[in-house]
């Protein structure tokens, strides 16, 4: 591995079980959708993004049914843009409500420390909104790790199997692109992220994918099993 002068990490699979996300986070905001659809409804931070599903559907013109479309998605575990910034408002009062705390691997939060504190600036690129990264390590089951990270990237910035969107960050962050390394445990985002340039690493995490990929699996991405092996 070359030098690294930034780190850009991946969450879910990542620093974090998938089964966090897929069982408690994802189940929660289905549950409250329709609760907090009837009770923030109005407020213009919210009503954005409801008229944005509402369009996209064909111009519904009743919450009800805008809230069974944005259950669907989430049963479809869709990738969309306004479903990932009502779930983070969702999620936001679970947080300060002490509902949960967000799962962090044990070894994750220690490497994070470590590169931040040896002047390794770490960015976060995850397919969850922004507002629900920060809540995500703000409230973590290692504390509030918020303070580790230099900046945070979603879908607004591209879609993360887009070359584009890893050229943009890398543009943003101030870096070339050859100097960042981007950790996550998805092949196919990885093969965007060295199609732009950066250096990626997978994590196979063995919690999440008890079947180790390894050989032509890999699409030739250096592979660990946990940050600790992570030289960066």
């Amino acid at each position: 591995m070359s030098t690294v002068k930034a780190i850009l990490t991946d969450i879910e699979g990542t620093t974090s079980s998938i089964s966090f996300v897929k069982d408690e986070l994802f189940p929660y905001a289905r549950r409250a959708l329709p609760g907090f659809v009837a009770a923030r409804g109005r407020e213009p931070a919210v009503r954005k993004w409801l008229d944005a599903v509402a369009a996209e559907n064909g111009g519904l013109c009743d919450d009800t049914m805008i809230v069974e479309v944005l259950q669907g998605w989430i049963d479809e575990d869709r990738k969309h843009t306004a479903l990932k910034a009502l779930q983070g408002m969702i999620w936001a009062d679970g947080y300060r409500n002490a509902d949960f705390t967000a799962h962090i691997y044990p070894d994750a939060a220690p490497a994070l420390r470590q590169w931040h504190d040896a002047g390794l600036p770490l960015y976060v690129y995850s397919s969850g909104s922004v507002p629900a990264q920060r809540l995500f390590f703000g409230h973590s089951d290692a504390g509030d790790l918020t303070g580790l990270f230099s900046g945070w990237f979603d879908t607004e910035v591209g879609g993360k199997r887009e070359a584009d969107s890893y050229r943009r960050i890398a543009e943003a962050i101030g870096q070339a692109p050859g100097d960042a390394l981007f950790l996550s445990d998805i092949v196919a985002e990885l093969d965007a992220a060295r199609e732009a340039g950066l250096q990626t690493v997978l994590v196979d995490r063995r919690d999440d994918y008890p079947q180790p990929r390894h050989g032509d699996a890999t699409h030739g991405h250096a592979r660990v099993e946990s940050f600790a092996q992570i030289a960066a």
